[in-house]
């Protein structure tokens, strides 16, 4: 359950994770500049001062480098990196375990920690404010309290749904940073990098393409740019143009805007069957046949924050943008019996 990460780019991995692509130091990180100057400062204070780091909260949609993060912060600090995720500890004493385990100054990561058990969350309380783990052995009337000391560590945990977390551990994490959606000409420095890690050739405005259609996501820059290449070797010696990208990415049905073909989906289906909403997330659920989770950790951050999708507490709304998107008049919101007659 612990896991110390190491590099592995064997070619049987190379094309399935991201490690070779990931920076390992705060200058190599593109985007999220002022979280970067942030945590400068954070560290070198550390340093000085001979301390762990104060907990670190990294919260935002998925692929924006959170784990990323996590990786860098162990470098600068010169630290060991544990890392383990919420859903894999299941019982107090698996937390107890890893934490015992660490050495002073140590990082220990913990991904989708919103997902970990709320009696698994009680350990930190004491063991992120004072370094002592409170443990009860046994049941019943013979069950015991023991205080064990644990190394000053540092909590980097990482989440997509920071209103899940309780109040009690939100309020612990010292430096809580969120991650937001990386402008296209960062996520283009990002594909320019990764194809010279890669040895792929590409084009500046093929890169900058890439990245207009990468959702603002540097996990989806990457992975198109992998897919384009397989493209590029058939159809272009290697060399990714930009007939290349905007051909590869057809075929693949990432359209203009960065959306994929569930996520058109996801529109459609609020347009056509609801009429432009609202509709309930449930709903939207069943309509789809997909998990709440997917649908809303996934998928909707991006319709919202390009202005497809609002919220509201009623439901799912379609704006004029999605509507204007597939191609169909705005009266398509109201209901069949309400749709102006078409002259």
């Amino acid at each position: 359950m612990d896991d110390t990460t190491r590099f592995d780019a064997s070619p049987q991995h190379a094309d399935h994770q991201e490690l070779p692509l990931r920076p390992h130091t705060l200058a190599q990180y593109v985007g999220q500049v002022e979280i970067k100057d942030n945590l400068r400062v954070f560290i070198e204070a550390a340093k000085k001062r001979r301390q762990s780091l104060d907990h670190v909260l990294l919260s935002g949609p998925p692929g924006l480098g959170k784990t990323t993060l996590a990786h860098i912060l162990a470098h600068e600090l010169g630290v060991n990196l544990h890392s383990t995720s919420g859903p894999v500890l299941e019982r107090q004493g698996d937390l107890a375990a890893i934490l015992t385990n660490l050495e002073a100054g140590d990082l220990l990561f913990i991904d989708e920690i919103h997902r970990m058990n709320r009696l698994v969350e009680e350990v930190l309380y004491s063991a992120m404010e004072d370094f002592k783990l409170d443990i009860m052995i046994g049941q019943g009337p013979m069950a015991r309290s023991v205080k064990l000391d644990v190394a000053p560590f540092t909590l980097v945990a990482a989440t997509t749904r920071t209103g899940l977390l309780s109040s009690p551990l939100r309020d612990r994490f010292g430096i809580p940073l969120r991650l937001n959606f990386y402008a296209a000409d960062e996520l283009q420095q990002i594909v320019l990098r990764s194809a010279g890690i890669l040895g792929i050739g590409i084009e500046p405005e093929a890169a900058l393409e890439l990245a207009r259609r990468s959702r603002g996501t540097p996990r989806v820059a990457n992975r198109l740019l992998r897919r384009v290449r397989d493209f590029a070797e058939q159809a272009a010696d290697g060399v990714i143009t930009l007939a290349v990208v905007e051909h590869g990415l057809a075929r693949l049905g990432i359209d203009t805007c960065g959306l994929d073909p569930f996520h058109l989906e996801i529109l459609q289906v609020v347009v056509k069957k609801f009429h432009g909403g609202p509709v309930g997330l449930s709903t939207l659920t069943a309509a789809l046949s997909e998990p709440k989770d997917t649908i809303e950790e996934v998928y909707e951050p991006f319709l919202i924050q390009e202005g497809f999708l609002q919220k509201t507490p009623r439901g799912r709304v379609a704006t004029p943008k999605a509507f204007g998107h597939l191609g169909l008049p705005a009266d398509t919101m109201l209901p069949p019996q309400l749709a102006l007659p078409v002259k």
